[in-house]
């Protein structure tokens, strides 16, 4: 009888955990740019709503509008009791890291930084070889080879996407500028598209003819900016060929989505690690973006050297620099 009892006590564990990986009960905190940036954020609401809609489990999603308001907003889904929390954003490294530690029965996804714990799984992406895609179509493209960059923050993120990009211009031409500024250095840059057009018309002033944007919903204002003067923008993050047809030369893609959407379903087939997890070209984790948007942009070199450098890069046969090892820039 006791025998009994015990197999039926360990069957009703069983179940309890295989239900809870079935139906996990999760979350998703976005950065101050915004649920709908158009960018970076709204990307990875994509992907959790794509998971919803395949699976018919719901999240729940709030926004964090400052560092500290980050790790009060984790904390109180943590109290939840919520099976995995997803942080969107590198500016909640250190709110996860803490909350992390203080609720250990919690799983947290950060995406675009690193945090330690036993509870953490940390996904990167290898901007510098998406970028240097685009680096090499914006080169290309341009006629005057003075290229630009407008980031939201001068951190090393930013300065990673800015030199791979300026490695792709100048295995086009050595010969190529690249123009950077910065929008401004508080979260608010992530959110000032006037400031983002301002910079861009400066640098079209200064004779830049193609701008890459990587400033969240400030990268608005550059692209739109580009359109009014004639002139050549790309987007990231989230494809943005469709935003201005015929003005955005193409997207640097991060697939945010993705990482979102194989997170929560790994934490539904109860297959979810912690660790540190990079994605790159060959791992689909970046990408540029060809579409019906800005088909008629791409001519047949530029695509055909694009892919080129992209197979290279897969195969190895072109090592693109991450300034976050340690290296300095060779662009």
């Amino acid at each position: 009888m006791q025998i009994k009892q015990v197999t039926m006590m360990i069957a009703a564990v069983a179940v309890s955990a295989s239900a809870v990986a079935a139906n996990p009960k999760l979350g998703i905190v976005y950065d101050a740019g915004g649920k709908f940036d158009k960018s970076f954020n709204q990307s990875a609401f994509e992907g959790a709503s794509r998971f919803k809609k395949d699976t018919n489990i719901s999240f729940i999603e709030v926004q964090a509008s400052s560092d500290t308001q980050a790790e009060q907003v984790l904390r109180g889904l943590a109290r939840k009791k919520l099976d995995l929390i997803a942080s969107i954003g590198f500016a909640q490294t250190q709110a996860v890291q803490k909350v992390a530690k203080e609720f250990p029965n919690v799983r947290f996804v950060l995406i675009d930084g690193v945090a330690q714990g036993n509870n953490v799984n940390s996904i990167t992406f290898k901007e510098e070889e998406g970028s240097y895609l685009v680096g090499v179509a914006g080169a290309m493209a341009s006629k005057s080879k003075k290229l630009g960059f407008i980031g939201g923050i001068d951190i090393p993120l930013i300065r990673t996407f800015a030199c791979g990009y300026a490695q792709g211009a100048k295995s086009v031409d050595k010969k190529a500028e690249v123009v950077q500024n910065m929008v401004g250095t508080t979260a608010a840059a992530w959110n000032d598209p006037a400031k983002g057009g301002e910079l861009a018309r400066s640098q079209f002033e200064r004779g830049v003819d193609v701008v890459f944007a990587v400033a969240g919903g400030s990268g608005m204002g550059t692209l739109q900016m580009a359109k009014e003067k004639g002139k050549l923008a790309i987007g990231v993050d989230s494809n943005q060929n469709h935003l201005y047809p015929g003005s955005i030369l193409t997207s640097m893609v991060k697939r945010v989505d993705n990482a979102v959407y194989d997170s929560f379903m790994q934490m539904k087939n109860g297959t979810w690690k912690a660790g540190v997890t990079a994605k790159g070209l060959k791992e689909g984790g970046v990408d540029w973006a060809l579409d019906a948007n800005n088909r008629k942009l791409i001519t047949p070199e530029i695509e055909k050297k694009v892919l080129g450098a992209r197979k290279d890069i897969i195969d190895g046969k072109v090592k693109v620099i991450d300034i976050r090892s340690g290296a300095a820039c060779p662009a």
